[in-house]
C-alpha cells in the first residue's frame, strides 16, 4: 500500500551552496525538499555547502515540508564527513546517491537515531537490477529515480527506453510500502512537457516527481493531486458499497461500473491523500 501520511507530490531539489535558495524554499509550495550536496555543487564548494547547509537545517523552518538531504557518495572524499555531519542533524531522511545493493543502507541504518529514515537514488542498471533487495533494506522509506544518470549509463535515447526500469522500481517500492517519486524534467521553460510526464508518472503509480526549479511546482502539484472529479466519484463509490453491503450485495455499481472493495480501498486512500494535502496547504 502506497505511504498516505504525507503526500510526495513535488520534491524539489535545492543545491545546498546557495544561501538564497536555501531561504526562499521556506515559502515554497512543496511537499518535499531535497538538499543537494552531490551534483548541485561543485567541488571547491562541498565542504562550505555542508556546513552552510547544517547551520541551515538547525535553525530554519521549514515547516511541514518534508527535508532530506542528498549526500555524497561513500567513495568520494565527502560521503563519509557528509553522513556524520547530518545524522547529528537528523533531517527528516538522508538520500545515497547510486545505490546500487544493501550493503550501503545497511550500514547508514545501523547509525542512523531517531526517526530518520533512508532514500535511495535508483540510477544505475545494477540498482535497478537490485531495487528488490534494496527496498527491503532496513529503514528505507523512499526511492527516487534518477533518470539523467540512468539513460547515461543504458545509453538510451527517450523516456520510453527507461519503462523497464520504472517499472521495476515501483514494483520492489510498493512490495515494501514505500514512497516512490519520478525522475526530473530537464526542460523547467516547458509547461506542456512537464505536465506530459507527470501525467504519465502519476498513471505509472509513482507519488509524485521530482523537480529542478520552484516553476515546475504547480504544474506538478496539480497532476498528482486528487481532481474535485475523482474525489467526487471516490466519495459516491465508497457511499454505494456501503449501501450494497447493508443490502447484502457484495458489489455495487457506479456510473455503470462495478464497484468491489477493492476499488473501495483506491477510492479511500484517494480520500486519505486529499484530506494528507489539505492539512499540508493550510499548515
Amino acid at each position: 500500500m502506497q505511504n498516505v501520511a504525507h503526500p510526495y507530490r513535488s520534491v524539489l531539489y535545492i543545491p545546498g551552496s546557495k544561501t538564497r535558495a536555501l531561504e526562499k524554499a521556506q515559502g515554497l509550495p512543496v511537499d518535499a525538499i531535497i538538499f543537494d550536496l552531490e551534483d548541485a555543487v561543485s567541488p571547491d564548494e562541498k565542504v562550505a555547502a555542508r556546513e552552510l547547509l547544517a547551520e541551515t537545517l538547525r535553525t530554519a523552518d521549514y515547516g511541514p515540508r518534508k527535508c532530506i538531504v542528498r549526500v555524497n557518495g561513500a567513495d568520494t572524499a565527502w560521503g563519509a564527513d557528509d553522513l556524520a555531519t547530518f545524522i547529528d542533524v537528523a533531517p527528516d531522511a538522508i538520500l545515497l546517491p547510486k545505490v546500487e545493493d544493501t550493503a550501503t543502507v545497511a550500514d547508514l541504518a545501523a547509525r542512523v537515531t531517531g526517526d530518520t529514515k533512508i532514500w535511495a537514488m535508483m540510477e544505475t542498471p545494477r540498482g535497478i537490477l537490485n531495487a528488490a533487495a534494496i527496498a527491503a533494506a532496513p529503514k528505507m522509506e523512499g526511492f527516487v529515480m534518477g533518470t539523467n544518470d540512468l539513460a547515461k549509463d543504458l545509453g538510451s535515447r527517450g523516456r520510453a527506453a527507461m519503462t523497464t526500469s520504472l517499472q521495476l522500481c515501483l514494483l520492489a517500492a510498493r512490495a515494501q510500502g514505500l514512497v516512490c517519486v519520478d525522475g526530473v524534467y530537464n526542460a523547467f521553460k516547458d509547461d506542456d512537457g512537464l505536465q506530459a510526464e507527470c501525467m504519465e508518472g502519476r498513471d505509472m503509480g509513482f507519488d509524485g516527481k521530482t523537480l529542478i526549479h520552484p516553476a515546475q511546482v504547480a504544474i506538478t502539484n496539480a497532476v498528482f493531486g486528487p481532481s474535485t472529479e475523482e474525489l467526487e466519484l471516490a466519495r459516491r463509490q465508497i457511499g454505494a458499497y456501503e449501501q450494497a453491503k447493508a443490502d447484502g450485495q457484495g458489489v455495487a455499481v457506479v456510473d455503470g461500473k462495478i464497484v468491489e472493495n477493492l476499488h473501495v480501498e483506491t477510492a479511500t486512500r484517494l480520500l486519505a491523500k486529499a484530506d494528507a494535502i489539505k492539512l499540508l496547504e493550510g499548515a
